[in-house]
């Protein structure tokens, strides 16, 4: 028996048949139905641990707390129930180092940290990576360091600090450190600490609350202006909190551009070398924060982020739960921000 038809029908035929070959998917909705809904997996790219012996190494020298918090009590154990109760899948770890005047101190402990993280890794393979800590501000050690922490431990990228002493991120200081973690392609976590003395006004709060926001858009403003981000396009920056204050006030950075002789600086304009970073959303997944953020930022360059453990477990519910009201957002970009963002940044997860 003989079926005719018409040519518009022929040609979907035709089509179908073209997928089929190439892909062995007959059915779009069949690969939809497949894909993870959101929360399933997610990748937490910013969770601290704290090693016991590490944490003890700096009390002995006086320091017990960051950002005006005291360290919290860590073990895997209460990683692993928190990662289990909000659906993360892995957590890529990073360690609140507080850096000290001690060089000697700095790099045998920045050692131990990472050699702590690899372990753990080791230990859980899919339940954790890891950022290794460098020994700064001495470059030298620092680059040692990082040959050892992703040659030979194998970490996953690098955790650096939004200043060391006061000096930002994007001070010529640092730019060996800087060539050689373009030259690698690194992916670089960057985490604020307390910013330095004339910087820090006389609050009775903690400085984490407001300051750490406003030191993330120091850094990331110093290492515009200072050439850092044009000179090294291979790294992969992520930026805690939303950025910090960057996306309220991006418009505003951006002025500087304008100066006679800062244009060399960022041939590209601001707001692009912006648009490149990758930007987590611990403690912003609020209409507020995220809002602006949107704004400025591709669904594909936001990460989540719980802060955990200085954000107890509560504050890690209410940011998965705040990521899912944002009505901008469907399914598709949540599932991207919750997981696929993170693994085309740690291929090695999705192995």
């Amino acid at each position: 028996m003989q079926v005719a038809i018409n040519r518009r029908s022929f040609l979907k035929l035709v089509s179908l048949f073209s997928i089929t070959a190439t892909t062995g998917v007959i059915c779009s909705c069949e690969s939809k139905e497949k894909q993870p809904a959101f929360g399933a997996g997610r990748i937490d790219v910013h969770h601290h641990i704290l090693p016991p012996d590490c944490i003890a190494a700096l009390k002995r020298i006086g320091i017990t707390s960051t950002g005006g918090a005291t360290f919290p009590y860590w073990n895997p154990q209460t990683s692993l129930k928190v990662m289990d109760q909000n659906e993360i899948a892995t957590a890529i770890t990073s360690i609140p180092l507080v850096y000290s005047g001690n060089i000697p101190f700095i790099i045998d402990l920045a050692r131990r940290c990472n050699e702590f993280s690899a372990r753990l890794v080791s230990d859980y393979p899919k339940k954790f990576g890891s950022f290794a800590v460098l020994p700064l501000p001495n470059v030298k050690a620092a680059l040692r360091e990082l040959e050892y922490a992703v040659d030979k431990l194998k970490l996953d990228g690098i955790v650096l600090p939004t200043n060391v002493g006061g000096h930002y991120l994007g001070d010529p200081e640092f730019d060996d450190l800087f060539s050689e973690l373009n030259r690698r392609g690194i992916v670089v976590f960057i985490h604020p600490i307390d910013p330095p003395g004339e910087f820090s006004p006389n609050l009775k709060l903690p400085t984490s609350l407001i300051e750490f926001p406003f030191d993330t858009t120091r850094s990331i403003a110093n290492m515009i202006y200072s050439g850092t981000l044009e000179r090294c396009p291979d790294i992969r920056f992520i930026v805690s909190h939303a950025g910090g204050t960057v996306p309220y006030l991006a418009w505003r950075i951006s002025l500087l551009q304008y100066k006679t002789g800062m244009r060399k600086k960022v041939p590209q304009g601001v707001i692009t070398y912006l648009k490149h970073l990758y930007y987590d959303i611990a403690l912003s997944a609020s209409p507020y924060a995220l809002g602006s953020l949107q704004e400025l930022a591709d669904p594909s360059h936001i990460l989540f982020g719980s802060d955990y453990p200085f954000a107890p477990e509560p504050l890690t519910a209410m940011t998965v739960k705040g990521l899912k009201k944002q009505l901008r957002y469907n399914e598709h970009t949540l599932r991207a921000i919750d997981r696929e963002n993170a693994l085309r940044l740690f291929p090695r997860l999705s192995l």
